[in-house]
């Protein structure tokens, strides 16, 4: 299979997996649900993913994917308002999606803690080192003062708050957009020096 037909088909399989997810939560993620729903092959999930974890993990990487493709589009040098605002509107859009959701409420879900590893490791583990990236060199500009690692700690923690946690639990609707970009703004303005 070609490359480019191999990254549609692996699009087409975790769109269905995440419609999946989202209908019947983890315990009716099934392989032979998710090939029957994107017209694949059981052995075609195994092989590329191999198991259900595997796939888990693939999709969690996917939805990160949002924000590190935001972090390849930042300006090497500007002002840390922009860069945050935008890095912050980013992260929202990816925390608070359905995806996102889907995603925490089975890790919330399985008693087993395997499920919320693997969002550790495969979501923030590949987001956070990125962040701080940016951090560090806001820091080293002077825009944002302390340790980098406490500042983007600060940052994400101001940033989300509870809303993904409110909102896995169904206690919150999606914030609409205003209320998304003045806690943008509100974080922003905490860690800017």
């Amino acid at each position: 299979m070609r490359p480019e037909n191999k990254a549609e088909r692996e699009a087409q399989i975790a769109e269905a997996a995440y419609a999946v997810l989202g209908e019947k939560g983890f315990a009716g993620l099934s392989m032979l649900a998710v090939a029957k729903r994107a017209k694949a092959s059981n052995e075609t999930l195994y092989r590329w993913y191999g198991d259900k974890i595997g796939l888990f993990r693939a999709l969690i990487l996917r939805n990160a994917e949002q924000v590190t493709a935001q972090l390849e589009t930042l300006p090497e040098r500007g002002a840390g308002r922009e860069v945050l605002e935008a890095l912050g509107a980013a992260l929202l859009d990816m925390l608070l999606s359905p995806r996102a959701v889907a995603l925490n409420r089975a890790a919330a879900a399985d008693a087993s803690d395997t499920l919320g590893a693997v969002l550790a490791e495969a979501g923030r583990g590949t987001v956070f080192p990125r962040l701080l990236s940016v951090f560090e060199r806001l820091c080293a500009a002077g825009e944002v003062g302390g340790p980098p690692e406490e500042a983007a700690a600060l940052w994400v923690d101001l940033l989300v708050g509870d809303w993904q946690l409110r909102l896995v639990t169904g206690a919150m609707r999606v914030p609409d957009a205003a209320a998304r970009a003045a806690r943008v703004r509100r974080a922003a303005d905490a860690v800017l020096g």
